[in-house]
């Protein structure tokens, strides 16, 4: 037997007499570079660095549509965007038997979802604990009083751990809505009162490429006042002042979030569950902090389709602890991953890979050396937020904009933020094809 396959072997047979219990943390807005253990200069994530120190956390964790609905229908199905059908916010077309949720309560797990839904009604039916809510900071209750959404997450979370029948193997995915701001509140991010103390006496650092220059850059269908990222900077980061005031609340919430995974985490351990259970730290999408003259996400550059990945696998040996991996790891692989931890099945639907062979195997694996990103036009309108389409790897992305029939190209090894569009590069005429097919083949294939 291959050493690859006999070291997985191994690991999954110490914990083959007890079924891996999983908890999926899936932050909202948060992208590659808010945590601590990734290089923040200032942002405090204790808990979730504490969570990389006994993990693995991939520092090339990437999205196949960088949009909250899209993102968390891929979470669920392990497929890409054009496979099911959630092009906005609605129902995915992916039949509910073959989501990891659902193959895992058909297979006699305890199955929760707190928190952020975004795939259309909330099926609370297929859920044993069920509650969905988001869109707002700050929550009315029965009683008319407030209550934050990530203390509101909390206490469904421990809920959920404390109440959970203790004869049964689980699955919770704790659906963060922070750090999104809450669009049409002039605030947009509203943290806890106990948080205001932070970063007060910070100076958040302005990115090299937020700026008019990096604006003008930009295909024009971008830099449009009607492009909804141009309006959503206007809201956050069109003065200096504004600029802080929006940032330092953002890192507020982060850090409440933190706080919140460090109570679930504190809790599993307080159980003696920490050692059989899966525990996976995500983000839905990347976050543009004004580079480009943008905010939000959507568009496949850097900022928006980056984001934080750590996993902590009991399996992983104590002397690989605190590991990172630079390979590609995406969105469409946290599904495949979850199924196989819990020895099930994934149906062939699923077009992502387990990840567990890159940090469990002693030999490293065959892996993706690039991917095909895709969005589509939101609501139809090319002028608020257009489709886009992109193929990337480590050192080039090729990018389309099919609504406006404009392609760019950029060597993001010389060239990371992104700002030197190579596409008219006579040199690069070759590099342009084979990108083009390769784009063309993965784009098919994602069907």
């Amino acid at each position: 037997m291959k050493p690859f396959f006999l070291s997985l072997l191994l690991a999954v047979s110490a914990h083959a007499a007890k079924p891996m219990n999983v908890v999926v943390l899936f932050a909202d807005d948060w992208r590659h570079d808010t945590l601590g253990c990734a290089g923040h200069p200032f942002l405090q994530t204790p808990h979730l660095d504490q969570l990389a120190k006994e993990g693995c956390r991939f520092t090339q964790s990437c999205v196949t549509t960088s949009i909250c609905g899209v993102s968390r229908a891929t979470l669920f199905t392990g497929q890409w965007m054009s496979r099911h059908g959630n092009i906005a916010m609605k129902e995915f077309k992916t039949p509910w038997s073959e989501t990891y949720p659902g193959l895992l309560r058909s297979k006699g797990y305890h199955v929760g979802h707190i928190g952020k839904w975004h795939n259309g009604d909330f099926p609370a039916k297929e859920f044993d604990f069920g509650r969905s809510y988001s869109g707002t900071h700050w929550i009315k209750q029965k009683d008319g009083n407030k209550i934050h959404v990530t203390q509101k997450n909390e206490n469904d979370a421990l809920e959920f751990l404390q109440q959970r029948p203790k004869d049964k193997p689980f699955c919770l995915t704790l659906a963060f809505f922070a750090t999104h701001a809450e669009d049409g509140n002039p605030k947009q991010f509203l943290p806890q009162p106990q948080s205001l103390s932070l970063y007060q006496n910070i100076t958040v650092p302005v990115q090299p490429n937020a700026n008019e220059e990096s604006l003008k850059r930009l295909p024009p269908f971008l830099s449009d006042a009607r492009n909804e990222g141009r309006v959503r900077w206007h809201w956050r980061f069109d003065t200096p002042e504004k600029y802080q005031e929006m940032m330092k609340n953002y890192y507020r919430l982060a850090t409440e979030v933190d706080a919140t995974c460090g109570k679930v985490l504190e809790e599993l351990k307080k159980q003696g569950l920490l050692e059989n259970t899966l525990v996976i730290f995500a983000g839905d999408n990347g976050y543009f902090h004004g580079e480009h003259g943008l905010a939000d996400k959507w568009y496949p550059h850097q900022e928006s389709i980056r984001v934080p990945l750590i996993v902590r696998d009991p399996r992983l040996k104590a002397d690989k602890r605190g590991m990172t991996n630079d390979d590609f790891a995406l969105n469409v692989d946290l599904a495949p991953t979850i199924l196989a931890a819990t020895d099930t099945q994934a149906p062939k639907t699923m077009q992502g890979q387990d990840l567990s062979p890159l940090y469990l195997a002693a030999t490293k694996p065959a892996w993706r050396q690039e991917f095909f990103y895709e969005f589509s036009a939101f609501g139809g309108n090319i002028h608020r937020i257009p489709s886009s389409q992109a193929l990337v790897t480590k050192e080039w992305k090729y990018m389309v904009w099919p609504d406006f029939q404009r392609e760019q190209l950029f060597h993001l090894t010389e060239d990371p933020l992104e700002e030197k569009d190579l596409i008219d590069d006579t040199k690069q005429a070759q590099r342009l094809a084979d990108m083009r097919a390769r784009l063309a083949k993965l784009r098919a294939e994602a069907k």
